[in-house]
């Protein structure tokens, strides 16, 4: 028997911080004399877990029955897989639904569940485009709790406290995947019913719409009139609370079955093209079903392809805005970590290198993640559903006989190079047990997270002036303009952690935001106060101008004494340029594609302004240093280029300068260091650039082991003691 806790951020096993690593094994595409090899696979590449779907369109019958013990198939003896995954000393994440997705028809779903009244409706009444349904539809939920009455129960009969393998059980999968990527908000009947009475109750504003008029309400919510800003904010946020009470139904029914006394776990979507920039809607849209949640946490779902220079700090802020709205206890995890090749449409349209494997789970053990679960580890076969539905094959999924062709180990049982990189990868990791136990170090820098500036997942197709707002969120938000922001502290030797602007904060560190145009008066006014009252803040992108509903509002602008002018794009045929200051190492003006020209106001309280950086054309200020109140900011309202020496002088302006570095002539080096509580410490070094390299580390401008030069070939990454 073993007791599981999440506990300081960690994930502890009888007693003990735990770095668990898991691969995804789904027997049920696998015939059961390949399951022994296949764990053998798991166990001989560093991995102590098998994660696996648990699917409820598989072991549901024609006839409504559950089979969870082989008795009809051996492809439905989840019992037995259980088993057999104890036998070989490996731990279970338990991934049973109700949503699965993971290529399978109705996303995993039986198509008894889809009765009138659960598939979701969107805009203007339109059906959903997927096999999606209303998460709170009362007819689905009562499929539900049938579903978690057979397989909970057996799961709180192989639960680590009793005995059993399964360490961690997850909920659903992917939600409110489906309705952002389709632009199909719940708008059931019941559900925008739900949404009167939640505008009603709150005393929140009901956007000119009669909530008592049931018919109206309806109409005016599904087809609102352009320009309903306030509408498309208030129904995301509410999405969210809808989203935070179907978790809580899950749980409840999960622990009226004895699923207690292990973790349980919620799966965040957002990667998308080989990028992270959107991931932060998932966050966004989930975080308040989490967040301070007791023996729960959240876990990444992550598509990057390669780690290069452009999307290395993608994978960096995903983690930062993870942790930025955990509680204390609640550690990073990655319960779809994406693992082989990459050719998922056996098109050879892509072909990721084994060696993103290695510098993702470098990244991501040293960002603090507990638990990685390498998904698909092996992949397998998509037997007959049992039932013709003639839908052009019949299989339980849509990539035809063969499943995971990409994987480590294919569907044959091959192995691929990205198994032997795995395998070489954890065997480093092995090496350092203390990594279970160490926290990142970070600079003296924090990076700003609005969780509001991703609620861009909904937007009427004929609202104009919503389609523009959400455009202009998704340029400046999160990484900046161009992700320059985060690429270049990231690639200048800065280790940083996230801030949710959120929430009511205290912050020592310069704070870095990329700002947008539209930021919550109460952030405005938390950001002013902050600054007003000794605090350092670099702000690049644009001054907020208005609120998510449109309401102009200047708040931060008026505290720093500045009046932001209307944005100036590029065009085909007309180039913003900026002149900076040499103090910021810059020699020569740089064309960008977006500035907002700044106008000094009279202050009303001592306020120094220095200009650094000019609109060429206008003479414009674009660039202001500012001393205010007791404070120091620094605002540049144009989306600068990556010049690293220019981002670190305006950080060594306010104080902050990178503990490590190097010497390297390419960018591409990424630098950070961990540390337990007794005070052991590693270095974490990548190379995420083509280009080998050699360099001199030092730390706080004193060389490291002894002045002698690290060797990083290009695209590896080595940990060191220090």
């Amino acid at each position: 028997m073993r007791t599981v806790q999440l506990s300081r951020r960690r994930l502890v096993i009888d007693g003990k911080p735990s770095l668990m690593l898991s691969g995804e094994v789904h027997y049920f595409r696998l015939a059961r004399a390949d399951w022994a090899s296949r764990l053998d696979l798991l166990v001989a590449a560093g991995c102590d877990a098998v994660a696996t779907y648990m699917p409820w369109l598989v072991h549901e019958l024609p006839d409504g029955s559950v089979d969870l013990v082989g008795r009809t198939s051996p492809y439905r003896d989840l019992a037995g897989f259980l088993e057999l995954a104890a036998a070989k000393g490996l731990s279970v994440i338990a991934r049973p639904g109700p949503f699965v997705m993971a290529e399978l028809k109705n996303e995993g779903l039986p198509y008894s569940v889809y009765e009138p009244g659960v598939g979701a409706v969107g805009w203007d009444s339109t059906p959903a485009p997927t096999r999606d349904v209303d998460y709170l539809a009362p007819a689905y939920l009562e499929s539900v709790k049938r579903w978690y009455g057979e397989v909970m129960p057996l799961l709180a009969s192989q639960l680590a406290p009793v005995g059993g393998p399964v360490v961690a059980v997850q909920l659903d999968n992917e939600v409110g995947m489906l309705s952002w990527v389709t632009n199909t908000p719940d708008l059931n009947d019941a559900a925008v019913d739900e949404f009167g009475a939640w505008v009603r109750a709150s005393g929140r504003d009901s956007f000119g719409l009669d909530v008592d008029d049931v018919a109206a309400w309806r109409a005016g919510v599904r087809s609102p009139a352009s320009g309903s800003l306030a509408l498309h904010h208030e129904l995301s946020v509410f999405q969210r609370d809808r989203y935070a009470r179907y978790f809580a139904f899950l749980r409840r029914e999960a622990e009226s079955h004895g699923v207690t006394g292990v973790p349980f776990l919620i799966n965040l979507h957002g990667t998308g093209e080989g990028r992270g920039r959107t991931y932060p809607i998932g966050i966004s849209q989930l975080f308040p079903s989490y967040s301070g949640q007791s023996a729960m946490t959240s876990g990444s779902d992550h598509y990057l392809g390669d780690l290069t220079v452009e999307n290395v700090a993608d994978l960096y802020v995903m983690n930062a805005f993870m942790a930025a709205v955990h509680g204390a206890d609640q550690p990073l995890t990655s319960l779809e970590f994406e693992a082989g090749l990459g050719d998922y449409g056996e098109d050879l349209s892509r072909q990721v290198p084994p060696s993103a494997l290695a510098l993702k789970t470098r990244l991501c053990v040293a960002q603090g993640n507990r638990l990685l679960n390498y998904y698909l580890f092996a992949g397998g076969h998509n037997p007959p559903l049992g039932v013709p539905v003639g839908d052009g094959n019949d299989r339980i999924a849509f990539t035809g006989e063969r499943h995971g062709f990409t994987a480590p180990v294919g569907p044959e049982g091959q192995l691929n190079p990205s198994y032997a990189v795995l395998a070489d990868t954890l065997a480093e990791l092995r090496s350092f047990p203390d990594l279970a136990d160490m926290d990142e170090e970070y600079d003296d820098i924090v990076l700003g997270f609005v969780p509001d500036h991703y609620l861009t997942e909904y937007c009427h197709p004929g609202d104009d002036v919503r389609r523009k707002q959400v455009a202009n969120l998704e340029r400046f938000r999160g990484m900046g303009l161009r992700d320059v922001l985060a690429r270049s502290l990231l690639l200048a030797g800065f280790s940083f952690p996230a801030v949710n602007l959120q929430t009511d904060f205290v912050e020592s560190r310069v704070l870095c935001l990329a700002s947008a145009p539209t930021l919550a008066a109460d952030v405005q006014q938390r950001l002013a106060d902050f600054v007003l009252t000794g605090g350092r803040l670099l702000l690049t992108g644009a001054l907020p101008t208005e609120t998510p509903d449109g309401t102009p509002c200047t708040l931060l602008a008026d505290a720093l004494s500045l009046s932001p002018g209307e944005l100036v794009n590029g065009s085909p045929h007309y180039f913003p340029s900026v002149q900076a200051e040499t103090w910021t190492t810059a020699t020569a003006e740089v064309r960008v594609g977006v500035l907002q020209p700044l106008t000094l106001s009279p202050a009303t309280s001592p306020i120094a302004h220095e200009v650094f950086a000019t609109d060429v054309s206008t003479n414009s200020p674009v660039g202001v240093e500012i001393h205010a109140g007791k404070g120091h900011a620094i605002v540049l309202t144009c989306d600068y280029p990556a010049h690293l020496p220019f981002w670190t002088t305006l950080l060594a302006r306010l104080g902050a300068t990178p503990r490590h570095t190097h010497n390297a002539t390419t960018p591409g080096i990424v630098l950070t260091s961990t540390t337990t509580p007794t005070g052991t410490r590693l270095l974490h070094t990548l190379n995420v650039s083509p280009i080998d390299q050699s360099l001199l580390i030092s730390h706080n401008n004193t060389p490291l082991f002894n002045g002698t030069e690290l060797t990083l070939p290009a695209r590896t990454g080595r940990i060191l003691p220090l």
